[in-house]
Order: structure tokens, then C-alpha cells, then sequence
């Protein structure tokens, strides 16, 4: 029987913990060991170029990409690209027009720095929820995957690496780019697909992630549409459902997912997983 992935484990080893089966100490320790082990795949499948920490080699991918050799700088650029992203964003994105919301992803300088700083696990391990979606697909035998809003493409070399067939869509051109980009030094193979130009295929993905990426959307409801047509019959979907409102991220213009999760329903996914434990991602299964 496969390992349960680790959101599962560490609900029930809680339930140790409740039942004085295990202690508080004991728990903790488990849960970095498990953490640990998934922060080993990320890093194995993102670390290049001879570097032996990922913070680092991030940095020497950027520096590389952007011609600026002065890691001190590009350590700069990664620290406030947050406080960046805002700015550029209240500097006159209307959020209700989806064509204000992609100009913006489109000249945003400051996008790029602040997902590969959130990728490096600095400051926040969630994006390790892209290992629970592998260990899932692999699980279930899911052969070709879609990451849905790629961003900078990290997630999908995970993927690319462990031997998925792997497609890349997003209405970002730079990021684009900057994954093709990634995908090359690597010597690894995808496909890329720009929203604002191609639509998605029909029926052709056993897998899709959309990792914290309904909150940018100025219409998720329609996304979901779009999503469930390009699945394979019996595919699923793999992402988060729910977002909190945060100052320091105004671009994360989706706070309502009940049309959301309606829309999904109305469709006819199956919720047929669910973490309760880490990152509160959810996966959804198309009917047969």
C-alpha cells in the first residue's frame, strides 16, 4: 500500500497525540522529518548549475536570466519584490477588468523575483504542496500534467524531472519565457501555452494544478469551465479553493469561492481529496 501523502499522516498521527499516543515533542519531530523529505525532492529537482543550496542556486538562475551579476542585487530584488508587486499593482490595475489584470502580469518587473523568493522556502513551505500534487499524480497514475498559471515554472520541473509530460500555460509572456527559459538550462522538454493567444486543448490531461492561482482571477468560475474541458474524462484537479484578504498582496483579487466551488459542482467534480492538515489544498475528479 502506497505511503499516505503527509498532510494524511500528520492528521492521524494528531489523533496519537490526542489519544496520549504520542507527544507534542514526538509530533513535531515527525512533521519536520516529513517536511524534510519533501523539501528533498524540491530542492533535488531545482538545485542546478553546482549549487548545493537552493536559495543559491535560485539567485544564480536569476542572475544569469537577467544579466545582472551582482548577487547582491539580485538578493535585493527578492527581498522587496512583495512590497514591488504592490506597487505596481495599485499604480492602476482596475481588478474587474481582465485586461487591465493581464497587462498587468505582463510588465510586472517584480513577479518574477517575488515567486522565485517564495520558491526557495525562505520564508514559507507551501510551495511544497507542488510534492503532494506529484506523490498524488504518481499515486493515481497520471501520465500527463498541465500546471495551470505556471508562474516561473518550478512546480513543473518537479513534474518534468519525476517524468510527467509536462504543459505550461499562463497569460504571462515574461514568466513564460523565463520558464522556457528554466526548462533549457535543464535539458528537460514541455510544452507552453499563452493564454491570451491559445486556448487550452480539449481532453488531453490526466492531471491539472492550479497551485494559488483562483485568487488572481478576474473570473474563476468561467477558469473552472475551461479547466473541465481540457481534462481527460476521469482527471483531476488539484488546487486551492480559498484565500483571506492581505494588504501586502492586492492582486489577490478573490476572497468569494463559493461560485467557485458551485460552478464545480454544477460540472460535476468529485471533491475527492482534501488537505486538512498543511496547506488546505483541495483535488477534484472529473466524471468518467
Amino acid at each position: 500500500m502506497a505511503e499516505k501523502l503527509l498532510p494524511d499522516r500528520l492528521k492521524d498521527l494528531w489523533q496519537d497525540v490526542e489519544h496520549r499516543l504520542l507527544t507534542h515533542e514526538q509530533f513535531l519531530q515527525e512533521q519536520a522529518r516529513g517536511l524534510a523529505e519533501y523539501r528533498r525532492l524540491w530542492d533535488e529537482a531545482l538545485i542546478c548549475g553546482g549549487c548545493t543550496d537552493l536559495r543559491q542556486s535560485l539567485h544564480e538562475e536569476l542572475a544569469r536570466y537577467s544579466g545582472c551579476r551582482d548577487l547582491g542585487e539580485i538578493e535585493r530584488r527578492c527581498a522587496s519584490a512583495l512590497a514591488d508587486v504592490k506597487g505596481e499593482w495599485c499604480g492602476g490595475v482596475n481588478r474587474a477588468d481582465d485586461q487591465s489584470v493581464a497587462k498587468f502580469y505582463n510588465e510586472s518587473e517584480a513577479m518574477i523575483y517575488e515567486l522565485m523568493g517564495w520558491h526557495s522556502l525562505a520564508d514559507d513551505d507551501s510551495p511544497l504542496a507542488y510534492v503532494v500534487a506529484l506523490l498524488f499524480a504518481r499515486r493515481h497514475g497520471c501520465r500527463s500534467y498541465l500546471d495551470f498559471g505556471a508562474g516561473v515554472g518550478s512546480g513543473a520541473i518537479l513534474f518534468a524531472r519525476h517524468g510527467l509530460e509536462v504543459t505550461l500555460a499562463d497569460i504571462s509572456s515574461p514568466m513564460l519565457d523565463f520558464s522556457q527559459w528554466r526548462f533549457c538550462q535543464r535539458g528537460l522538454t514541455s510544452r507552453f501555452i499563452d493564454l491570451k493567444s491559445t486556448s487550452l486543448p480539449a481532453n488531453a490531461f490526466d492531471l491539472v494544478a492550479a497551485m494559488d492561482v483562483f485568487e488572481h482571477l478576474v473570473a474563476p468560475a468561467k477558469t473552472v469551465t475551461d479547466l473541465w474541458q481540457c481534462l481527460k474524462p476521469g482527471g483531476f484537479l488539484f488546487g486551492r479553493f480559498h484565500s483571506e484578504v492581505d494588504e501586502d498582496r492586492p492582486h489577490h483579487i478573490v476572497q468569494d469561492f463559493q461560485p467557485t466551488l458551485d460552478r464545480l459542482r454544477e460540472l460535476g467534480f468529485e471533491e475527492v481529496w482534501r488537505d486538512e492538515w498543511l496547506w488546505g489544498h483541495q483535488v477534484f475528479r472529473k466524471s468518467q
